[in-house]
C-alpha cells in the first residue's frame, strides 16, 4: 500500500515519475480501475483489514487518528488468515492505534516494524511534537534507529519473504510518498536535470517526489525478485493499492529537517484530491498480479479496499461467519474474469459531516450544513461523466432521493459515538 499516490503519479497512468516495476506487474497482472478507498489514511486502512465501512468502529476512524481503531476481537484480515495457518508480518505504517497495546501484533501480525502511527519523518522516523513523537518500533517495543525508513521497511520485508515458512501473508504499508518527501540521493540523481515545473521551488519539490516515487516501486520490484530468486513466484498474489488520492502540496509538520513541499501529486484527469469524496480523492492506481494465475487484463467493475478481506479469507479456504459482520464482498470471481458482474450493492464512503454512495454507476455526495452554509448535495452519472464535472442533483430529484434512503439504510450500521475506554485521551 503505497500513501497518498496521485492517481497520475505512476507510469501507467502516464506519469512523468518512473515506475518501471509497478507497470511491469499491471501489465501482467489485473488493473482494477475502479478501485476505491477513504479519501483518508486511518479509514482505508480500517476497511481493507477489517472488511468493514470505516464508520462502523467510531466516528474517529472516518479521520487520521492515533486511537485505537478495532475493539480487542476484531477480526482482521490478518487473523483470519492467522486461523488458516498463515504466517503473518507487516512492516511500515499502522495508524490504527499509536499506543503499543494497540498495534499490529494484538490484531493477528506475528511480526510487526516500523511506526505505530501516521506519517513519520524518512530520516528521524519521528510523527510530530507531543505524546504520539516516538512510533518506531519492533513488535510494539519502541526503539531508535538509523537510515533510511522506506528502506528499512523494504529491508524487513525482504527478510520475511526469504524466512518465512508458507503459507505466508505480508502487509507492507509503505510510508511513501506522504509528506515529509524525500530519498536518498541515487534516486533522486536520475531527475538532476528533469524540469516539472518553471517555479524553481515547485521544481525542486517534483523532483522529490519523483525519487519518492521511484524509491517505492524500486522496493517493490526487489519483493519481487525475492520472489523469484525463492521459487515463491507463482504462489504469491501480489496486491498493490494507494490508501488514498494524492495530496496537491505540503509543508512539515514532523520532527525532521525535510523542506516543505509546494507542489506534489497529480490525480488528474480526476476531479479532486487527498480528503475530498471527488474521484481523484477515492479512486486509486491498483492492481492485483497473480504470474500464471491471474490473465492480463482491465477490471471496471467498481470495488472497495472493504472487499480485500473477504476476498482474500475466502480464498484462503475460510468461510466467514456471521461475527465477521463483513460489509465488504467476494470480488474474486470479478478479479479472475469468471464473472463480468455482480449484483449491484451500494459502495459507502464516510467522512464524518460528509459522505458518498456509489451504486449501479451514480455518485451522491452530501454534505451537512454548517453555521454558515446549507447542506449540500451532488450528483453524478459516472459512466458518462467520470471527472464529475455536471451535477445532476436538480435534475434527477427522484434518483437523489433513492440513493439518499440507501444511504440512510446503509449507516443505521454506524458506530456514532466515540467508545467510551477512549475518551478523553489525546489524540
Amino acid at each position: 500500500m503505497a500513501d497518498d499516490l496521485g492517481w497520475a503519479d505512476v507510469g501507467w497512468h502516464g506519469s512523468k515519475f518512473k515506475t518501471p516495476n509497478l507497470d511491469r506487474l499491471v501489465s501482467e497482472g489485473v488493473e482494477l480501475d475502479r478501485h476505491y478507498v477513504q479519501p483518508v489514511c486511518s479509514p482505508t486502512r480500517t476497511a481493507l483489514l477489517s472488511g468493514r465501512w470505516t464508520s462502523r468502529f467510531g466516528p474517529h476512524v472516518q479521520r487520521p487518528t492515533n486511537l485505537r481503531a478495532f475493539p480487542a476481537g476484531t477480526t482482521t484480515l490478518a487473523s483470519a488468515l492467522k486461523q488458516q495457518g498463515y504466517a503473518t508480518c507487516m512492516a511500515g505504517k499502522w495508524h490504527l492505534g499509536s499506543k503499543p497495546e494497540w498495534g499490529p501484533n494484538h490484531y493477528g501480525f506475528d511480526h510487526s516494524y516500523g511506526s505505530l502511527n501516521g506519517a513519520v519523518d524518512p530520516w528521524t522516523h519521528e510523527y510530530r511534537k507531543g505524546p504520539w513523537q516516538h512510533t518506531w518500533h519492533r513488535d510494539e517495543k519502541i526503539l531508535d534507529e538509523e537510515g533510511n525508513a522506506t528502506e528499512l521497511v523494504a529491508r524487513e520485508i525482504v527478510g520475511h519473504l526469504k524466512s518465512l515458512p508458507e503459507p505466508f501473508f505480508a502487509y507492507v504499508p509503505f510510508h511513501a510518498v506522504h509528506i515529509p518527501v524525500d530519498a536518498p540521493d541515487e534516486f533522486k540523481k536520475p531527475f538532476a536535470a528533469t524540469q516539472f515545473d518553471l517555479d524553481p521551488a515547485k521544481n525542486e519539490s517534483l523532483q522529490r517526489l519523483a525519487a519518492f516515487v521511484a524509491q517505492m516501486d524500486a522496493k517493490v520490484g526487489d519483493f519481487v525478485r525475492v520472489l523469484d530468486e525463492t521459487g515463491r513466484r507463482e504462489r504469491t498474489l501480489i496486491v498493490f493499492t494507494s490508501d488514498n488520492g494524492g495530496l496537491l502540496k505540503g509543508g512539515n509538520p514532523y520532527v525532521g529537517k525535510v523542506p516543505p513541499t509546494p507542489a506534489l501529486s497529480s490525480n488528474l484527469p480526476l476531479r479532486g484530491a487527498k480528503a475530498q469524496l471527488y474521484e481523484g480523492g477515492v479512486r486509486v492506481a491498483a492492481f492485483a498480479h497473480w504470474k500464471g494465475t491471474l490473465t492480463p487484463r482491465k477490471m471496471t467493475v467498481p470495488m472497495h479496499a472493504a472487499d480485500w478481506t473477504p476476498t482474500l479469507t475466502r480464498l484462503a479456504g475460510r468461510e466467514p461467519s456471521a461475527g465477521d459482520r463483513f460489509d465488504g464482498r467476494d470480488v474474486w470471481p470479478l478479479i479472475t474474469g469468471k464473472a463480468s458482474t455482480l449484483e449491484a450493492r451500494p459502495i459507502y464512503i464516510p467522512q464524518g459531516p460528509r459522505r458518498a454512495i456509489l451504486y449501479d454507476d451514480w455518485k451522491l455526495i452530501e454534505n451537512d450544513a454548517k453555521p454558515d452554509q446549507p447542506a449540500t448535495v451532488e450528483l453524478f452519472h459516472l459512466r458518462v461523466d467520470p471527472y464529475e464535472e455536471t451535477n445532476l442533483a436538480k435534475q434527477e430529484p427522484e434518483r437523489v432521493k433513492k440513493l439518499q434512503s440507501m444511504l440512510a439504510d446503509v449507516r443505521t450500521g454506524d458506530l456514532t459515538a466515540l467508545p467510551d475506554d477512549l475518551e478523553g485521551i489525546h489524540d
